[in-house]
């Protein structure tokens, strides 16, 4: 039985169904207002807290600052600092702890860093854990404040109360420390003051943020990913030991700002990294909202929402059913015109005399069929529209075309005109492309190349040679590109091989660019000739002049101060340039294989000995100490004395040089299989990453703010690389470990019996 409802039911349910979905529209829109309303206070929130907490966490470190700041500018205390009075100074460190007691380290440091005093009881004299903050500040006269992570034998030696195992983590301990230079009125630096605050003994920082923002606020500590104070309970673990990616973020010094789960719970989050003063790493500070309390504000605007809701759709439905029982009453004459209709009188027009909407019903009806036919037309319309529209796809598709044939052509223009070959093959190894100067450095012709495979290719032009390293790049070995040289026909070519990929990330084909230098070797090589030529005839008038001013300056006794200081200033020049010149002929007899070496047995230990001795009354002048740790069951190697002996003083030169006053440069030897490696370590700025491609080229000097550091001739290193290859060895460098430069050379050993063959 089908059920049948009249208009007015219909009309009844049809309101409460337009209500119904007005008002879910309405509660969806407003749910997503307040949902984002909440998300912008609780990122608000957040960057609040967390800015709170932070100036909670150094809040001391300016109290500690202050607090010293006044005493140590004090006449007496930079008295007995100067005289190292350590039963006075002893006494005002005590008494500094009472103006500032939660101070769990405290030392008083002169300018080489020596403890003069402290508040724990250890009898070193230095500061084993934190040099390198006290030294930042001694260098930049300036108080440094930062996060450090101390050992436990280190606050056992400088903090003045007991360490609790339960209170580190891995043996260590985070701590906030505050390095303070003391200097004279005269700007003279007298010395230092180390102070240092525990962090893992002071758990009240969260509480503190929580009695200023609420309870909702979680905040944790972190030491290398180690709870040390946290609001969370105990057993509950915090995100950063969880989630991987959110150490690897902080790890990069990068903030985490999102979700995370604490407990069973989850937390809207921020992390801020705590690095120490070298930039590393070493813990966090963390701030959280819980998810749970704005999910009661969601759920408490919901029920509003919906409640709202209800009783707006109770009042439409009453209002509803008043206006439906009053509109059905034309319904009767509607319903007796469209049954004549429907009788087959279809030149019948409904009539109803009302001007309400059901009076716009029989309007509508009447004007079915002119819709029709303004249906069709609109549908032809929008047919004509699609295929103007499909026109001008297709014109852009032609230009477009056009566009990349251009782009073809002037590709194939630069291609052409360069100057280098280029050569390109397919992943399947045939030549897809062979440029005009390509066939001219081969004296190949198109045909003969193109769509062959390289290995006919190679033979036809006579340089078979490269296909190991064509197929070296084919199979990812070696760095790319990478750079070869071969001669092909009485020409030096230099070739650039490279791996070419395609968009899929996949092995497409090699390219290769092919350019000869043997005008260039051959520009070289009569420069090189022209310096020794012009160097040979500059040598002999400067020997002269030399010997000329030592004998006026040694039998002039007539000769002013003024006279005496201007020749000795010539004598000096002529020296320098002489050995310029002598540099230049070195390297220059050295390139043309002129230079002579006797090689033999040679003694490392004898080495180092004969290069120290000769530079140091260099390194005594610039207060620079040269110490050997060479051992004494080094094998001999096999190789020329004097040039070595060249090399290694080449070295400590430029190590003196290069140094700061009152440093120490180290010189020490170890075998490393068949070789004997020198190594020749400074203290001095570290040389930087644009500078090392340069170190071991002729005429090549590292930029300087000292005019001193550039003197020279730039060709020491140069003449050094030269003469350890001659000796089968080579040179490196390589920066320290604790920062200056290591310069290195190997050697290989000698072996008796393969000499004696």
């Amino acid at each position: 039985m089908r059920l049948r409802m009249n208009i007015r039911n219909k009309l009844l349910f049809s309101i409460l169904l337009v209500l119904l979905v007005s008002y879910a529209i309405l509660a969806v829109t407003t749910f997503k207002s307040v949902n984002y309303a909440l998300e912008a206070q609780v990122s608000k929130n957040l960057e609040e807290n967390l800015r709170y907490a932070q100036s909670q966490l150094f809040a001391r470190a300016d109290l500690i600052t202050y607090s010293l700041s006044q005493p140590t500018t004090a006449p007496p205390v930079q008295k007995y600092i100067r005289t190292s009075n350590r039963p006075w100074l002893t006494d005002a460190v005590q008494r500094w702890r009472k103006t500032i007691p939660f101070v769990e380290v405290l030392s008083l440091v002169d300018p080489q860093k020596r403890v003069l005093t402290r508040l724990g009881s250890g009898t070193s004299d230095r500061l084993a854990g934190l040099e390198y903050a006290m030294e930042q500040a001694f260098r930049t006269r300036n108080t440094v404040v930062s996060t450090e992570l101390v050992s436990r034998e280190f606050l056992e030696q400088e903090g003045g109360v007991a360490i609790t195992p339960s209170t580190l983590k891995e043996n260590e301990a985070m701590v906030m420390v505050v390095a303070m230079p003391v200097i004279a009125p005269d700007g003279t630096l007298l010395g230092g003051v180390l102070a240092g605050d525990i962090i893992n003994n002071d758990p009240n920082l969260p509480f503190q943020v929580q009695e200023v923002f609420g309870k909702e606020v979680e905040v944790t500590i972190t030491q290398r990913g180690h709870r040390i104070a946290s609001s969370v309970a105990e057993e509950i673990p915090i995100p950063v030991s969880i989630d991987a990616a959110i150490m690897e973020r902080l790890e990069r010094r990068i903030p985490y700002r999102g979700e995370a789960k604490i407990g069973n719970s989850f937390y809207e989050t921020v992390f801020a990294p705590i690095a120490n003063l070298r930039g590393e790493v070493i813990g966090s500070l963390s701030v959280a909202l819980s998810n749970d309390y704005f999910t009661r504000i969601k759920r408490d605007n919901m029920r509003n929402i919906m409640a709202s809701g209800a009783i707006g759709v109770f009042l439409s439905f009453g209002l509803a059913y008043l206006m439906a029982r009053r509109l059905t009453r034309p319904l009767t004459d509607l319903t007796r015109g469209v049954e004549q209709i429907e009788a087959g009188e279809l030149d019948q027009r409904v009539v109803v005399t009302s001007a309400d909407e059901f009076g716009m019903l029989a309007d509508s009806f009447n004007r079915m069929a002119s819709t029709l036919y303004e249906r069709e037309r609109t549908i032809t319309r929008k047919t004509q529209d699609l295929q103007r529209l499909n026109e001008e796809l297709e014109r852009r598709v032609a230009e477009r075309t056009v566009a990349l044939r251009m782009e073809m052509g002037m590709l194939e223009a630069i291609l052409t005109s360069m100057a280098e070959g280029i050569v390109v093959t397919d992943r399947d190894n045939h030549v897809t492309l062979f440029n005009p100067s390509a066939q001219k450095l081969f004296d190949l012709v198109p045909h003969r190349v193109m769509h062959q495979p390289i290995e006919q290719v190679c033979d036809l032009g006579g340089f078979c040679m490269l296909l190991e390293h064509i197929h070296a790049v084919r199979a990812g070995e070696g760095p790319t590109p990478r750079e070869e040289e071969l001669r092909v026909k009485g020409r030096k070519l230099k070739v650039s091989l490279s791996p070419l990929i395609d968009e899929a990330g996949a092995f497409a084909g090699v390219v290769m660019s092919i350019r000869d230098v043997t005008m260039e070797e051959e520009v070289d090589r009569m420069k090189t000739e022209f310096i020794s030529t012009v160097s040979h005839e500059l040598k002999t008038p400067l020997t002269s002049m030399k010997g000329s001013l030592q004998f006026i300056l040694s039998k002039g006794k007539w000769l002013t101060k003024t006279e005496r200081e201007l020749l000795s200033i010539c004598q000096r020049n002529t020296d320098r340039l002489i050995r310029l010149i002598n540099d230049i002929l070195d390297i220059s007899t050295i390139e043309a294989g002129g230079m002579q070496f006797a090689f033999g047995q040679v003694s490392i230990g004898e080495l180092v000995v004969y290069a120290c001795e000769e530079i140091k009354g260099f390194a005594q002048g610039r207060n620079i100490s040269i110490v050997s740790d060479v051992a004494t069951d080094l094998p001999a190697v096999w190789g020329d004395h004097d040039r070595l002996i060249q090399v290694l003083t080449n070295l400590l030169s430029n190590a003196v040089k290069f140094s700061p006053s009152g440093k120490t440069v180290l010189v020490s030897a170890l075998r490393k299989g068949n070789y004997v490696t020198v190594s020749v370590a400074d203290v001095g700025r570290a040389i930087q990453w644009s500078d090392r491609d340069k170190l071991f080229k002729k005429f090549q000097q590292l930029g300087s703010s000292d005019p001193r550091e550039r003197s020279g001739t730039g060709l020491g290193l140069a003449i050094c690389k030269e003469i350890v290859e001659r000796h089968h060895g080579r040179i490196f460098y390589e920066s320290g470990a604790a920062g200056g430069n290591v310069f290195s050379f190997a050697i290989p050993v000698y072996e008796e019996t393969l000499h004696e063959q």
